[in-house]
């Protein structure tokens, strides 16, 4: 990562150690980050929304993170009407490469980690970056909570960016498209539905699907199972291993995960694909808002 002249002096004075290679892995703590806060080649990257209208003593900001907030730096985007879709590849490469991020950064990404929902934004953008062929990317597990509870550094402002080019190689087995899951159908592959169950009962939807229900034959694994508002905290892979065997999911068994919009779905995509070690698990990112929209697809 570049950043600015003066931030880059302060982490000179620092000394910082390289990342090693055995250090990336899908979830961090906030002591770990804590320690390695000032690594060489490890970029905090901030996504939490609203930073400003919240109340936090003048300091708001993790020290030597870059900011690109979920919901409104560009991660997703509306693709043919369909809303939460992946930008197109020279576009999201272009946003990471603004975030002076390269392809030998450790990027470990950080939500407030109020609850699943919130930081199924911290797996989107995970999943982001592995779709980009980019492996070094870890989540901070209980995002801000926990960086705060151990004391981790604050600041008034974050990092100063200096852009430079994002490389990247698609990784099309991580993405399901609708043929995909057409296909799916026809072969009998496990779909599993990530959205609360009363979405996936068909007794509410969301306003971006056009009608209730599920996809024919789908599993459901609320994603809220996979993340601990109490005690800010991603589930292991015990439990992972315990709800895919709760659906009939073996443990290398193809599957497609899918939500409204490809957001939920993300939060079972990590669950499944990182800690779970299913590399068999893709991501529709289209989801019930794409599938949905042809009425002569099927709806369970």
């Amino acid at each position: 990562m570049r950043i600015s002249a003066v931030v880059a002096m302060t982490l000179l004075t620092l000394s910082p150690v390289a990342v090693a290679a055995a250090d990336v892995t899908p979830l961090v703590t906030a002591e770990w980050l804590k320690t390695h806060a000032g690594d060489d080649n490890l970029v905090i990257l901030d996504i939490r929304d609203k930073v400003e209208e919240t109340d936090l003593g003048g300091l708001p900001y993790l020290a030597n993170a870059v900011v690109a907030p979920y919901a409104s730096a560009g991660w997703r985007t509306e693709i043919d009407g369909v809303p939460g879709q992946v930008p197109p590849a020279e576009q999201i490469a272009g946003l990471i490469g603004g975030l002076g991020i390269d392809g030998d950064d450790h990027v470990v990404i950080v939500p407030w980690g109020t609850d699943s929902s919130e930081f199924g934004g911290a797996t989107r953008v995970y999943w982001t970056f592995k779709y980009l062929g980019h492996d070094e990317v870890s989540i901070l597990d209980g995002g801000w909570r926990q960086y705060d509870a151990v004391g981790g550094e604050r600041v008034a402002t974050p990092a100063t960016p200096v852009a430079v080019t994002f490389p990247y190689e698609i990784r099309s087995e991580l993405r399901a498209t609708t043929a995909d899951v057409e296909a799916a159908l026809a072969a009998g592959t496990k779909l599993i539905d990530g959205r609360p169950a009363e979405q996936y009962l068909g007794q509410s939807k969301s306003p971006v699907v056009r009608i209730e229900g599920t996809i024919p034959g789908a599993q459901n694994l609320p994603h809220s199972k996979f993340y601990s508002a109490d005690f800010a905290s991603f589930a292991q892979a015990e439990t992972v291993a315990a709800l895919s065997q709760s659906v009939g999911l073996g443990a290398d068994e193809d599957n497609i995960v899918f939500c409204n919009t490809g957001h939920w779905a993300s939060i079972a995509w990590f669950a499944l694909h990182e800690v779970g070690g299913n590399a068999n698990t893709r991501m529709y990112d289209g989801s019930m808002a794409e599938w949905a929209a042809d009425p002569a697809r099927p709806i369970q």
